[in-house]
């Protein structure tokens, strides 16, 4: 495990409302993990557009992530291409879901999945 950093310390900013924390505590609570699960967001390759967000569950911070609130782990690839957004979690009536409202994103595909960067965003 690596020390926590703070974002200031990387001249990023990425936002994680308030709604993101609590629902990271909230799945703690109901499948009895310890504080030490966090919710993974990384900006992978893959989609008909390029890129597409990963998430999921883990314990493990490696050398390059970014801890947020002790409920979210960034890695410093996927920061550049983040910096600027807000992650929140939604609960609509049609299903509940993380959100990442990303302004680096130029454009999306037509199924939604995957998005191209603008060119200043790419790590």
């Amino acid at each position: 495990m690596k020390a926590q950093m703070k974002t200031e310390d990387m001249n990023e900013t990425v936002t994680i409302d308030p709604s993101t924390i609590e629902r990271v505590k909230w799945i703690r609570d109901q499948e009895g993990y310890g504080e030490e699960i966090k919710l993974r967001i990384a900006i992978v390759g893959g989609g008909c557009s390029g890129f597409k967000y990963a998430m999921g569950l883990t314990d493990e911070i490696l050398d390059d992530d970014i801890v947020f609130d002790e409920a979210v782990i960034i890695d410093t690839d996927s920061l550049g291409m983040l910096k600027g957004s807000t992650v929140a979690y939604k609960d609509h009536m049609t299903g509940a879901q993380f959100v990442i409202d990303n302004p680096n994103v130029q454009s999306g595909c037509g199924c939604g999945s995957s998005f191209t960067v603008k060119e200043d965003a790419e790590g």
